[in-house]
């Protein structure tokens, strides 16, 4: 893919989607700047990354503006360069729409779509001003979710918010355009990471997103990292403005497909 020594920011890259998207730039050669929140799972996860290359650990709340700037800062002094930037921070709250208070609707937008605006907003004016000063285009990946497309009753914020993310991204790519600015995102389905680790743990909940997904399993980060890896490189040149769904057929799906007996005992 010829990313061998680009630089690049991964957000909520602590665990989940964001630690295998890092794991697999590293492997593909990209020098990687992972930032979260949690400092305690960041340091754990940079130890275990360092094996595959030059990674580094900031830790900043996506939806704060100084976070962002040290972010962005920061990565420039260690790297050198942001060539990728990957949003992959995300947060959800259930409840149902009648109940939810105000600040859990407020914190998920916080980091799901203005925590979005404001780190690619920051890289984005980087990498134009690199553009104008006659460097290389850079490319910007959002991560978005099927629940841009259907709703979850108890998810509102959470479906709003990606939602959001689709638009951020057109937006986004029509601005960056003239630059030669790539910016894209990924719409994962069940993803096994530790948000669905509960939902894999009971049968019965296992069962029902079985019978909404056509190839009747439940998808890995790694599959994400892959998609992730693709439109960071030259492969997805002459993509810019799309969400990528990686769902296991389930957004064409308008019924429930039967799930084989024994499949709620198979990963």
């Amino acid at each position: 893919m010829a990313l061998d020594g680009k630089a690049a920011i991964v957000t909520g890259a602590a665990t989940g989607i964001g630690y295998a998207i890092a794991e697999r730039l590293l492997r593909e050669g990209v020098r990687v700047v992972i930032a979260d929140i949690d400092a305690e799972k960041g340091a754990r996860a940079i130890a275990d990354l360092e094996q595959f290359g030059e990674v580094r650990f900031v830790k900043a709340d996506v939806g704060k503006s100084l976070d962002v700037h040290n972010l962005v800062a920061s990565t420039i002094d260690t790297l050198g360069d942001i060539d990728i930037l990957v949003n992959n921070a995300g947060i959800v709250h259930g409840a149902d729409f009648l109940d939810i208070k105000e600040e859990d609707f407020d914190r998920v937008l916080k980091v799901n779509l203005k925590g979005t605006f404001m780190v690619g907003q920051a890289v984005a004016r980087y990498m134009a001003d690199k553009v104008k000063g006659g460097g290389a285009p850079g490319v910007i990946v959002n991560m978005s979710s099927v629940n841009a497309v259907f709703a979850i009753a108890n998810q509102v914020p959470y479906s709003v918010s990606k939602g959001g993310v689709n638009q951020l991204t057109k937006v986004m790519a029509l601005s960056l355009a003239p630059y030669g600015i790539r910016v894209n995102a990924i719409g994962p389905g069940s993803i096994m990471t530790d948000m669905l680790a509960s939902v894999n743990a009971d049968p019965a909940a296992k069962n029902r997103i079985l019978s909404r997904t056509p190839l009747g399993r439940i998808g890995d980060p790694k599959e994400i990292a892959s998609i992730a890896a693709f439109l960071a490189s030259d492969d997805a040149s002459y993509i810019t403005g799309q969400t990528i769904y990686a769902d296991g057929g389930r957004l064409p799906l308008n019924y429930t497909v039967a799930v084989k007996d024994g499949e709620e005992d198979e990963a």
